[in-house]
C-alpha cells in the first residue's frame, strides 16, 4: 500500500494488471501519472516497468510484445501531448489486429473546463482509433472497466484499446472486492468464434471442384496460431500458399507448397501469374486491400472467392464472395480440413509445382543481384549475407520503405510461426526499433534484428539509450543512402523524376549509435559485409551495423508500383 488505509484507484489499476498476468509494460513519466508511479515504485507487484524515451516508442515496444508473446501488450505515459503522442502507436496496433491496452493518464475530473495544463479530452481523441476506450472518471468502476478493456482486446478481431485515468479517481477509494481477473482474457485470441459448418461444407464443395485454387494468408493464421490447420488443407488439396507482407508465417517458405508473397510490395511476376490464373481464391485472415491485390486487379474479378475472417466487415468488402466464414483462422481451417478429409473426390491443384517454378523464376533474378559486388550495396546482397548468417528462429522487425519489400520477397522464412514483424496498416516511420524492443521483451531467448533506412532511424534514434540501459542484444541494421526512398521512387516512377524535398544529408549512423553506447559498424564494401554481420549478431549487447546501400528509385525493386 501507499500510506493509505484503502485502496487506491493507482493501486487498484497496478492489482488489476497483476491479475491479469502483466509482467512488463513500457512507458514515459509525466506529472498526471506520479500517483500510479508512486503505486508502482511502492507495491509488491512483479511487474517490470520499462522507461522509454517518448510515449510512441512505448506503444511500438507493446505492439512488438504482443506480436511475439500472444499476450496484449501494456503501455502508459502522461496526459495532453502525452496522449497525442501515444496515438500512431495504437492506430498501428489497432488496425493490424494487435492487442495492446494504452493507460494515459489525465487532469482531476474536477479540473475539467478551467484549462488545466494538458488538460485533453482524451476519451474523444481515441474514440475513433481504438477497438475500445473508455476514462476512468468513477474510481468504483475502475476494475470493472480494466476487465472490459482486456475483454475487447483479447476476443473477436483482437485489437488496441485506451483507458484514460483522471488524477483524482488514482487517489480515490475502490473496494478491494472488486479486484480480480478474468483469466481466459490474458492471451488472445480469446473465446474463438467457431465456423458455420453448412459454410464449410460449401467451401470444401467449391474447393473441391476447383482446378487451380490459391489461397492467400493475411495475418490472421500467425495471430490464431492456424499455421498446422493451414498446412493440413494446403496439403490435402496440394494447393499453392500466398502471404500478404503480414501474412508471412503463415507458412514456412521452404515448404514446397509455399508461393512466398505476393502483391505489389514485395510480389512479383512468377507468383501474381499463380494469382491471376486461379479460379478459386482463399482468403485467410486477409483485408484484400490495395497492396495484395495490386489495387484490387490481382486476383481478377473472374475468380470465385472463399472467406475467411473473424470480422464480418472484412468478409465481401472488396470482392464478391461465393462463401463466408466468419469465425477464428484456425477453428476454420481445423473444420474445412476434417470436411476436406471425408471426401474421396480431391484431386491435386499441382501447388508445389507451381510454387517450385514461381521459386525458380524469382531466384533466377535475385541470384546474380545477390552476389553483386556493386557500390552502393544491393539490398539483395544485404537479403543474401543475412540468410547466411542468421538462426532461423530469429525475429526481423523490418520498417517500411527499403527494409520492407525486400525481405518480404527475398528473404526466405525456415519455420512457420512469428519470426517477421512489419507495420503493414499505416506503414509510419520509425517503428521497427520500438518492436523490436518489445520483442526482445517478450521473447529473449532468441536474436532480434530492427532493420531500417535512415529516414526511420531519424524518427527512432533516441530509443538506443533505452536499449543500452536495458543491455537489450538487439541488432539495428541502417540502409543508409540518404533519401526517404520510397517517396523519392514515387516520384522517379510516376512524376517525371522531379525529385522534390526527398534528399537529405547523410549522417554517420555509426558515430551516433556508438554515442548512446551502441557497438557500431560502417560498411561499404559488400565484400565485408558478411563477415561484420556475423560480429554484430554475436556481440552480447546492442548492435549496429551502417550499410550504404543502393536508393530504391536505382534499384531492381520488387515492387510492382509505387503509389498506392
Amino acid at each position: 500500500m501507499t500510506g493509505t488505509n484503502y485502496l487506491t484507484g493507482a493501486e487498484a489499476l497496478v492489482r488489476m494488471l497483476e491479475a491479469y498476468g502483466v509482467e512488463h509494460m513500457f512507458g514515459l513519466c509525466g506529472d498526471t501519472t506520479l500517483p500510479f508511479y508512486d503505486a508502482l515504485a511502492q507495491m509488491d507487484h512483479g511487474i517490470q516497468h520499462i522507461l522509454t524515451r517518448d510515449e510512441r516508442h512505448a506503444a511500438y515496444m507493446a505492439d512488438g510484445y504482443a506480436r511475439v508473446t500472444g499476450k496484449p501488450g501494456i503501455c502508459e505515459g502522461p496526459s495532453g501531448g502525452g496522449a497525442t503522442y501515444i496515438l500512431p502507436g495504437v492506430i498501428e496496433a489497432n488496425e493490424s489486429s494487435v492487442p495492446i491496452l494504452a493507460i494515459t493518464s489525465d487532469v482531476a475530473t474536477t479540473s475539467r473546463g478551467k484549462y488545466p495544463l494538458t488538460e485533453l479530452d482524451q476519451a474523444a481523441l481515441f474514440e475513433p482509433l481504438a477497438k475500445w476506450n473508455a476514462s476512468l472518471d468513477d474510481a468504483a468502476r475502475l476494475p470493472a472497466m480494466v476487465r472490459a478493456a482486456f475483454r475487447a482486446m483479447t476476443t473477436g478481431t483482437p485489437g488496441a484499446t485506451h483507458l484514460a485515468l483522471p488524477f483524482d479517481t488514482q487517489k480515490a477509494q475502490v473496494d478491494e472486492v472488486e479486484i480480480w481477473a478474468d483469466a481466459r482474457h490474458r492471451s488472445y485470441p480469446a473465446e474463438r468464434a467457431g465456423p458455420d459448418p453448412d459454410a464449410v461444407e460449401a467451401a470444401a464443395d467449391i474447393l473441391a471442384r476447383a482446378k487451380s485454387a490459391v489461397t492467400i494468408c493475411g495475418g490472421g493464421p500467425v495471430l490464431s496460431g492456424a499455421e498446422d490447420a493451414l498446412r493440413r488443407v494446403a496439403s490435402l488439396l496440394d494447393m499453392p500458399v500466398a502471404t500478404t507482407v503480414s501474412g508471412q508465417g503463415s507458412i514456412a517458405e521452404t515448404d514446397p507448397l509455399a508461393l512466398g508473397v505476393v502483391g505489389s510490395n514485395g510480389g512479383v511476376a512468377a507468383t501474381r501469374e499463380v494469382v491471376d490464373h486461379a479460379d478459386v481464391v482463399l482468403f485467410i485472415g486477409c483485408r484484400a486491400g490495395s497492396v495484395t491485390t495490386e489495387r484490387w486487379r490481382s486476383p481478377g474479378r473472374g475468380a470465385t472467392i472463399i472467406h475467411i475472417d473473424s470480422d464480418p466487415m472484412v468478409i465481401g468488402a472488396n470482392y464478391q464472395t461465393e462463401v463466408a466464414i466468419c469465425a477464428d483462422a484456425r477453428l476454420a481451417l481445423e473444420a474445412l480440413a476434417r470436411a476436406l478429409e471425408a471426401r474421396k473426390d480431391l484431386s491435386g491443384l499441382g501447388g508445389a509445382a507451381k510454387a517450385s517454378a514461381a521459386w525458380k523464376a524469382k531466384m533466377a533474378a535475385f541470384a546474380p543481384l545477390a552476389a553483386s559486388r556493386d557500390t552502393p550495396i544491393r539490398p539483395e546482397r544485404v537479403m543474401a549475407d543475412l540468410m547466411g548468417v542468421l538462426d532461423d528462429d530469429a525475429i526481423v522487425v523490418a520498417d517500411p520503405g527499403t527494409p520492407c519489400p525486400y525481405f518480404s520477397a527475398h528473404y526466405r522464412w525456415q519455420k512457420p510461426g512469428r519470426h517477421f514483424i512489419t507495420n503493414r496498416a499505416h506503414g509510419a516511420l520509425g517503428y521497427s526499433l520500438g518492436a523490436a524492443m518489445g520483442a526482445h521483451v517478450g521473447r529473449p531467448s532468441v536474436k532480434t534484428l530492427a532493420v531500417m533506412g535512415d529516414g526511420s532511424f531519424g524518427f527512432a534514434c533516441g530509443e538506443f539509450e533505452t536499449m543500452v540501459r536495458h543491455n537489450m542484444p538487439i541488432t539495428s541494421i541502417v540502409f543508409s543512402n540518404s533519401v526517404f526512398g520510397w517517396i523519392k521512387a514515387g516520384q522517379n516512377a510516376g512524376f517525371g523524376q522531379r525529385y522534390y524535398n526527398v534528399d537529405f544529408n547523410r549522417t554517420d549512423h555509426a558515430a551516433v549509435a556508438s554515442a548512446f553506447g551502441v557497438k557500431s559498424w560502417t560498411v561499404k564494401d559488400p565484400e565485408d559485409l558478411r563477415g561484420v554481420l556475423k560480429q554484430a549478431l554475436e556481440h552480447d549487447g546492442p548492435t549496429l551495423v551502417d550499410i550504404h546501400s543502393q536508393p530504391l528509385h536505382e534499384a531492381a525493386a520488387p515492387v510492382s508500383e509505387w503509389v498506392a
